[in-house]
């Protein structure tokens, strides 16, 4: 009898060892794998949401547009036992970008949040700096020059040029944290919902903007995207997260006109979904 058991353990013992060895080689593939960095511009509808996976598997969350859809992109993209984030950064306290970080706050478990700590009245202000006293997470008030780092991958701040916590500004668009990722030779320039006027400070007081990405401002709005600043940036792709349909006319056909002058390839999360951009520190792949 126990070499009847014996025996129809055997199969069992094969199968857990072919599949054991399919693992080791799994392991050995990814182990020589180029190390990536992942930028996804999530379909949010009308607002912004970027997720940054770093080589080092840090993860950073830019925005998290109108509504809870974020957590359904980020259950797609981080795997189920996974409820942290590293850093979540709000550019800036409208609801298109400030309700679904809220959202995240009460289901994940952040470590780092970094914003501008600018005064608003608007929808979901005050729930916001709620869930961040009640998230424990370090709160780091941005300034420019602010360097986010993750071995080779680095976040620099290029604005606000000075401290806006505490303050109240007219428009909460131009208090957008504006910040430049860079990894290699690949850059990605993220500025919020930014104006005209704003980025023709920025342009006037950067050295470099060059970028291979750029994030287009306030959703394509004809309040942004100023020529010359398109122009410093130069960037190959230009990424646009805007809501199918939405009210608001996004994008202006100025704007996608501006674009197109300088030969710019357009992505938009209104007609392509999720956009994910893939960077190996040489070259990029969408």
């Amino acid at each position: 009898m126990i070499f009847d058991k014996v025996k129809k353990l055997i199969p069992v013992l094969i199968g857990i060892l072919f599949l054991a060895n399919i693992l080791a080689w799994i392991v050995v593939f990814d182990l020589n794998q180029p190390q990536l960095l992942e930028v996804s511009f999530f379909d949010v509808g009308q607002g912004d949401s970027i997720f940054i996976e770093t080589p080092e598997n840090h993860q950073i969350l830019i925005d998290g547009g109108p509504d809870a859809t974020v957590l359904e992109k980020l259950g797609e993209e981080m795997p189920f036992w996974d409820r942290e984030i590293d850093l979540v950064i709000l550019t800036h306290p409208d609801f298109d970008h400030l309700n679904g970080l809220i959202e995240v706050l009460k289901s994940y478990k952040v470590d780092n949040i970094l914003w501008a700590g600018v005064i608003a009245d608007g929808e979901g202000y005050n729930e916001w700096l709620n869930a961040v006293e009640e998230e424990k997470a370090r709160v780091i008030i941005t300034q420019k020059g602010q360097k986010i780092k993750s071995n080779e991958v680095y976040l620099e701040i290029i604005y606000p040029f000075e401290s806006l916590n505490g303050k109240i500004t007219e428009n909460t668009n131009n208090s957008s944290i504006v910040g430049r990722l860079v990894f290699g030779k690949n850059s990605f320039l993220f500025p919020g919902d930014i104006y005209k006027s704003i980025e023709k400070e920025i342009t006037d007081k950067n050295g470099d903007l060059d970028s291979d990405v750029l994030k287009i401002s306030h959703h394509g709005s004809k309040y942004s995207s100023n020529e010359d600043f398109i122009k410093e940036v130069s960037s190959e792709i230009a990424v646009i997260s805007v809501g199918k349909d939405n009210k608001y006319g996004h994008p202006h056909q100025e704007t996608l006109e501006t674009l197109e002058k300088y030969g710019i390839k357009i992505l938009r999360t209104d007609i392509n979904g999720d956009i994910k951009i893939f960077s190996n520190g040489e070259n990029l792949t969408i």
